[in-house]
């Protein structure tokens, strides 16, 4: 996929109200999933720069959760979750994310009661020639009208973020090759 097919792809699913986001990385596929699959890879990679994985549990299954906690050195935390909802290896995997309680019960966003409750997200890992062209297309689910409209205006944010977390596993799959 060309960086304009990827635009493209990526213009044309922010108007369905999908977040997606790109990346291609310098690891074969499989390893790639890998680091997805596995707690000990999870840990080291996940969640936005400047917090690190201070509890992991992962049941990687259809049906199963992976729950953390991420901290700051300041001090703030925050936890999460995935439920996984459907696993391909080493072409796909769908969850819903959510924040969570240190319980892994789902709670509203830190920083807004209008995010969402629950987002799924499809990623997806494509072969090219060694490299792996990961595409996560995250949208609301049983979300109302008010809680769609922010989740589409936090798209600049959540590119952003998710470039931070995915530079992150780029510097981690460097580490491991």
């Amino acid at each position: 996929m060309t960086e304009a097919n990827a635009a493209n792809h990526q213009a044309a699913d922010a108007e369905a109200g999908k977040f997606v986001y790109t990346r291609v990385l310098n690891a074969p596929r499989d390893l790639v999933f890998k680091v997805w699959s596995e707690v000990e890879h999870l840990k080291q990679w996940w969640g936005p720069t400047g917090l690190e994985i201070s509890y992991a549990k992962l049941d990687f299954r259809p049906g199963g959760f992976f729950h953390y906690n991420m901290r700051s050195p300041e001090g703030f935390e925050m936890w999460g979750r995935f439920e996984y909802k459907e696993i391909t290896p080493p072409e796909k995997i769908v969850f819903v994310n959510s924040f969570a309680n240190a319980e892994g019960n789902i709670i509203r966003a830190p920083f807004s009661t209008e995010f969402p409750l629950e987002v799924q997200n499809v990623l997806t890992f494509t072969e090219d020639n060694g490299k792996t062209i990961l595409t996560l297309r995250g949208g609301p689910i049983n979300a109302s009208e008010e809680e769609h409209n922010f989740f589409k205006g936090m798209f600049d944010s959540m590119q952003q973020g998710f470039g931070g977390t995915f530079d992150q596993l780029a510097g981690y799959l460097a580490r491991l090759q």
